[in-house]
């Protein structure tokens, strides 16, 4: 495993301003993440797991501390050079899974390449076709997500997230709106594709048996992290 962190934060601190309450989510919140690492994070509902990957991947910014992907400071960056960078370095997947409905399976597996545009369509759609083989959705390509169960688009979410290689994958609660049988098979295939691509994984969940099959867990507490 290369030591050279693929993600580093330190000092996060982001706080909500409500009418009669401040909440602050995130106080000096710190971690590294080296290449291949599964890291899941936890912790009580409303305690800034999902802030925190925002923050992580560039969406929000915090009020204090510094975010490095691959070394740069995400934060020091020009709005355009940050995006840039999110799109080539960065797979998210979400608990909605948030698949486009006027598109194929196919072209919402694209998409990432097409944000930035390195490879032609051939390419595009040879890569996004092994990983819907690899998601066991070969036959689901022409489909629409509607159309597809809800283990099936959260498959189709991961290979999404996959497809340009990413050197870090974002992961909120991405077996949250499945059963245990469902949410193992994407978890499985999530946690394949990681480790077959060397990437590093960041992944917030409820559920200790999903926290048990990564590397290490951090419970997020008080907007601190605590080794669990």
């Amino acid at each position: 495993m290369n030591d050279a962190p693929v993600l580093e934060a330190a000092g996060l601190r982001k706080t909500y301003r409500l009418p009669h309450k401040e909440v602050a989510v995130l106080r000096d919140a710190s971690l590294s993440v080296v290449p291949g690492e599964l890291v899941a994070v936890i912790g009580r509902s409303g305690a800034g797991k999902s802030t925190l990957l925002n923050v992580l991947g560039g969406i929000d910014e915090p009020e204090a501390g510094e975010v490095r992907i691959l070394g740069q400071s995400i934060f020091k960056l020009p709005p355009s050079r940050r995006t840039a960078l999110r799109a080539s370095s960065v797979g998210y997947v979400f608990q909605a899974y948030h698949l486009l409905p006027e598109m194929s399976v196919l072209e919402n597996v694209m998409l990432p390449a097409m944000a930035i545009g390195r490879l032609s369509r051939r390419e595009m759609r040879e890569r996004a076709l092994g990983l819907l083989e690899k998601a066991g959705l070969a036959g689901r390509a022409t489909h629409r997500p509607l159309e597809l169960s809800g283990g099936e688009q959260q498959r189709a979410a991961v290979a999404r997230a996959l497809m340009n290689s990413p050197a870090l994958i974002l992961a909120d609660e991405p077996t949250g709106n499945l059963d245990r049988a469902t949410g193992g098979t994407v978890l499985d295939l999530l946690f394949s594709l990681a480790r077959t691509r060397g990437s590093a994984l960041v992944i917030v969940t409820h559920d200790p048996a999903v926290a048990a099959r990564c590397d290490r867990t951090l419970s997020l507490e008080e907007g601190r992290f605590a080794e669990s």
